[in-house]
Parts: C-alpha cells; structure tokens; sequence
C-alpha cells in the first residue's frame, strides 16, 4: 500500500542529486557483490529442498511499518511457526542494521537474519569507505541486488528495510525475488490483512508520537488475535532523525487484558 508524502516531496534538482549519490553507493558496493558460499550441486535447489520429507517451509508472521510526520514506526510480533509446530514464541523480528537503519524479518528466519546482517556490514564498510552514512535507498537497492542473485533458490523473504537520512524517513519493501518498492506503509506476513484493517482506519500521516505508537500496537495485537501464526510479544521501534529507539515490548496477553478493559476488544463469556 502505497500513499504519497506531499511534505516531503523534493524538487527535482535534489531528487537528481539523490538519484546520482545511488548510482554512486550503488557503484561503490558493486565489489561485494560477488558469490558468498558456493551452491548446492543440484539444477533446482528450491525443489529439492521441497522435496525433502520433514521440511516444513511454512510460516507465519505479522510485521509492519508506516511513515508519519515524527519519523518511522516499525512493529512486529514474536511468533516463530513451523508448519503447525511453535518453534518460539521470542523471536526479535527487527534487525539493527546499524544506529539508523532497521530491517524486519517475515519469511524464513535464517533467510532474513543472515542477509540482513550481510546488508549491515556493507552499510558498515561503506561508511568506513566515504566517510558518511548510507542512503535507506541504496541500503534496500544492496539489499534488492542481493537477494535477486539467488532468486528461484528457495530462499523465503519479504522484508522492510526503514531508516532517516538527508532526505528525511523513508521505507522500503523488498522481497526474496529482489522486487524492491517504496512506500508509507506495508504490512508484511500471514497477519498482515488484520493488521492492514486496523491501519487503514487509523492511518494518517501527522500522527503524533504516541498515536503512532498506539497504532502500531493495536494492528499488531489485533493480527495475533486472529492470525494463528502470530503472537508472542509485540516489540514497536521508532526511528527517528537522530536514530531509532526501541519504544516497547509487551506480552499480547497483558494487551488483551487491557483492551478487553477499555471495551475495544469483545469476547463472548471473558472474565479478566
């Protein structure tokens, strides 16, 4: 779901600039690029890995992220499922890039923490190399190119990479076949049409801090009512222009309470 920021539209002279400074980042990053582990010997390692008994590639999850006028609200859950098995119910699905870049994890854990963790270090290694921070945008473009090397090899992925750079807030959605997009809000996992019903009634972009907060707690905790492949613990950061900050982590039974408590949550025959 994609929305346009008015406010924070640039004149065409800085967007060329921006485009330009990619290009560079871009440039610059394409080294590291190259093969990092040699593949398995076999013409289709997506089917063969489907084609082994026990593999339960299924799961589940509900992660979110919007843009508003105080920065970026990134939100998830901590359910970790394998097929009908919870696996954990403590997964930290928000990856710290570094001090001003966060990723998100929906799809195979070990797919989204390892290049994730990747992404960080060339983030770390670019800035050692010129002196200043990467762009979110060419962060997600690395991060796009990346993945796009090994589409088709079965790796499960669809991430948002959010961060504040000199061009202010900005998020992105990228997948395990590469297709990158740019937005203010996506929700991303098997929860995320609950949670796309809350935001789209409470979306807005001036949002205060703590609406924004609010928000993203509510279209979570509703997600894990009804999506059973999410719950846990629902963890929300903040990213703002001096870098994120992890706002909080709450246990969805105590949410449950509270909102059956202030009435917005109904359940037939609920005794707190």
């Amino acid at each position: 779901m994609i929305r346009s920021l008015p406010s924070l539209t640039k004149p065409l002279s800085l967007r060329k600039h921006a485009d330009e400074e990619e290009a560079l980042e871009e440039k610059e990053m394409g080294s590291e690029l190259s093969e990092l582990f040699t593949l398995a010997p076999i013409p289709e390692p997506s089917a063969f890995v489907k084609s082994q008994a026990g593999i339960k590639p299924e799961h589940g999850t509900t992660t979110l992220g919007f843009v508003f006028q105080g920065g970026v609200l990134i939100a998830v859950d901590s359910r970790a499922s394998s097929g009908q098995y919870v696996s954990s119910k403590t997964v930290k699905k928000i990856i710290e890039i570094n001090p001003y870049l966060l990723g998100t994890m929906a799809g195979g854990a070990a797919d989204c923490q390892f290049w994730e963790r990747y992404l960080g270090m060339l983030a770390g290694m670019y800035e050692l190399r010129q002196g200043h921070r990467i762009s979110v945008c060419a962060a997600s473009k690395l991060l796009s190119n990346i993945v796009y090397r090994y589409k088709g090899m079965g790796l499960s992925m669809g991430t948002m990479v959010a961060g504040w750079d000199k061009t202010g807030p900005n998020l992105y959605y990228v997948d395990n076949d590469g297709m990158r997009l740019k937005g203010n809000l996506f929700s991303v996992g098997s929860g995320s049409p609950y949670a796309y019903g809350v935001l789209d009634a409470g979306y807005r972009f001036d949002l205060t801090v703590d609406e924004a907060v609010d928000l993203g707690r509510r279209a979570i905790f509703h997600a894990t009512h009804r999506d059973a492949f999410s719950g846990g613990k629902v963890m929300v950061y903040h990213v703002k222009e001096d870098g994120w900050v992890r706002v909080c982590r709450t246990d969805v039974d105590e949410m449950l309470d509270d909102y059956v408590a202030e009435g917005s949550v109904h359940i037939e025959g609920w005794e707190q």
